[in-house]
């Protein structure tokens, strides 16, 4: 007889669990809605952590992780899903480690995903930002060869943002590749394609008027070009 209560308080309190369990995912799930809603990212953060917890899920670690990303807090979002390359990492994964590895300041780590990312949708995009790692790496034949695809393949609505300056702005990608390829020239030979280098920076500026990049780059080499530096 005891046996048999023990037994049978031993299923209540795993049905009493289970409808715990149940109702907390229910509650986390609602949350997580209303947060979303309210645009509160940090409360959209603590709804997917709590039901992570309740019942894991790659997909859902995968999005958390890309939250992170797009907020700046590359290290969170690496603890989240790690740093290692797997065959079977979605593209949003690879995608969070190959951004928030370049926001740490991680060239060459972060390459293997972006190069990752290219092999299985090349685009004009992750030419542009292959090439800037590349230029970072000194690897200016890889760095040119992809700006030469991102080139051919631009489309003329497509955009890249810049943060330098106090207030971020947005020019074309064709100018942001142009500003690139400059670059690439004069790394190549800094005084036979210093002239050439200093035209290339003009077309992206005629692109772009508001490309504050360039125009200190150009101003930086024609400060060269007169023995100013």
């Amino acid at each position: 007889m005891k046996k048999i209560l023990l037994l049978l308080g031993l299923v209540m309190t795993f049905s009493a669990t289970a409808q715990t369990k149940s109702e907390l995912i229910k509650h986390f799930e609602a949350y997580y809605k209303q947060m979303k809603g309210q645009g509160d990212v940090q409360g959209v953060i603590n709804a997917m952590t709590h039901l992570n917890v309740l019942q894991p899920n790659q997909a859902r670690l995968d999005t958390l992780a890309y939250i992170y990303a797009s907020e700046s807090r590359s290290l969170e979002a690496l603890n989240t899903v790690g740093i290692d390359q797997n065959p079977t990492d979605t593209d949003m994964n690879t995608e969070v480690k190959a951004i928030s590895l370049k926001a740490l300041n991680q060239p060459e780590r972060a390459l293997v995903f972006y190069e990752e990312l290219f092999k299985r949708s090349s685009s004009s995009y992750l030419a542009y930002e292959i090439a800037d790692l590349k230029i970072q790496t000194k690897d200016l034949g890889g760095a040119k060869a992809k700006v030469d695809f991102g080139l051919v393949n631009v489309k003329p609505d497509q955009k890249r943002a810049f943060y330098e300056s106090q207030r971020p702005y947005e020019v074309s990608l064709k100018g942001a590749l142009t500003y690139l390829k400059a670059l690439i020239l004069f790394n190549m030979n800094q005084i036979d394609n210093l002239d050439e280098s200093i035209a290339m920076l003009d077309e992206a500026l005629a692109m772009d008027a508001n490309f504050n990049l360039a125009k200190i780059s150009k101003d930086a080499l024609i400060a060269k070009k007169e023995g100013k530096q």
